[in-house]
């Protein structure tokens, strides 16, 4: 389906460092990259550099008020409480407001290649960084790099973009910033809010005319359920919104294995939405699809596995799932972490679930969930509810 994708890096965006005891460790994206290198993937698409975002561009979301509260933080590295920095989630580092800028730049770098038709496709692993708010770093994010994807791309005169995050945890920062733009749908699919942060993410929050739409799945989902809710919600509403850009954080985080949440989605099942979400920006947005990364907290295990295949996916040259690790990368695994790395792209499932066009069973906590959404939005959507 691709015809040209981009993947932005710079080796300088692993300077987002928390500090050595921060689960959001930037070797993940360093691993990420070294295996896409290895395996081949990054010679199916284009390599391209980013430079920091400008404070113009950083208005876009965030209070000037707050950037140059993060540059004092970034100068001093003394906390900053009011503006969420110097938290146990966040905290203060001597260099933040430029790592975070880069980070910044490197969406908004993937959404001017989309936007201007120099790649088709363009994704920005070490972004997706959604539970920023305009004044505050939230939740490890300190600038919202899709929500500046997306408000560059309104401010060049896009009509219609639907934002698509598979994130575990819900995309509070950028349905916040969108929230009453009936030119932005943003659909978040993530554990309830009763059981993980930020505890917002409620079907009942709809925003304009239904525009953001959120599923809450139970604690201890898995591939069978995590993808039916997908199918329920995510095809259906982005067809009728009919947007001209897919923007897509594609967290993996959801893993069984991610020690900071409770579903139990295998990387077979993240890659069955990749793919899910790969048509769907071809059949609903003539191809124009940016993608960022998220959360994840398995460095090793999982984030570098994941993020690989969606760069594969993006190029149109998915990996087989049963490819053996290349035994380079497993050594720099070994060198760089001292931990044992995966040996083949897969964790051995076949992600199979149960349309919900089969009917619904109303004792199924995952229905449940999925129909308190259909429920909440699609009669918004002139969409019946239904199965």
């Amino acid at each position: 389906m691709s015809r040209t994708a981009r993947v932005v890096w710079d080796d300088a965006l692993t300077s987002y460092n928390f500090g050595p005891s921060h689960p959001m460790a930037p070797v993940r994206v360093e691993l990420t990259m070294a295996l896409a290198r290895d395996l081949g993937v990054l010679d199916k698409v284009e390599l391209a550099g980013c430079v920091p975002a400008t404070d113009e561009e950083l208005a876009l979301v965030h209070r000037p008020s707050y950037v140059e509260a993060v540059k004092r933080v970034s100068a001093s590295g003394q906390p900053d409480l009011g503006a969420g920095l110097g938290t146990i989630d966040n905290p203060a580092f001597k260099g933040v407001h430029e790592a975070s800028a880069l980070i910044a730049g490197a969406s908004l770098s993937a959404a001017r290649a989309v936007w201007e038709g120099t790649a088709e496709h363009a994704v920005n692993v070490a972004g997706g960084l959604h539970h920023a708010m305009p004044a505050a770093a939230s939740g490890f994010c300190v600038y919202n790099d899709p929500a500046l994807a997306i408000a560059w791309l309104l401010r060049q005169g896009a009509r219609r973009i639907a934002y698509v995050d598979v994130d575990v945890h819900h995309g509070d920062g950028v349905q916040a910033a969108f929230y009453d733009d009936p030119r932005v749908l943003t659909i978040s699919l993530h554990e309830s809010p009763r059981t993980l942060f930020p505890g917002t993410g409620f079907p009942e929050e709809t925003g304009a005319d239904g525009t953001a739409v959120n599923v809450a799945l139970p604690a201890g989902c898995g591939d069978a359920g995590w993808l039916r809710a997908f199918h329920a919600i995510v095809p259906p509403l982005v067809r009728e919104f009919a947007p001209e850009f897919m923007v897509t954080q594609h967290g993996c985080d959801s893993h069984a294995l991610d020690p900071l949440a409770n579903l139990m989605v295998s990387l077979d099942g993240q890659r069955a939405a990749y793919a899910a979400l790969h048509r769907l920006a071809h059949e609903e947005a003539g191809g124009r699809w940016i993608a960022v990364g998220g959360g994840g907290y398995e460095l090793v295990q999982v984030v570098p596995r994941a993020w690989t295949h969606l760069i594969a996916e993006a190029a149109g040259h998915p990996v087989d799932p049963a490819t053996p690790t290349p035994q380079s990368w497993r050594q720099y695994v070994r060198d760089r972490t001292g931990e044992t790395a995966p040996l083949t792209m897969t964790d051995g499932r076949n992600a199979e679930f149960r349309d919900l066009s089969g009917g619904y069973d109303p004792a199924d906590p995952i229905d449940r969930a999925v129909m308190a959404t259909r429920n909440a939005v699609f009669p918004l959507h002139g969409l019946d509810p239904m199965p």
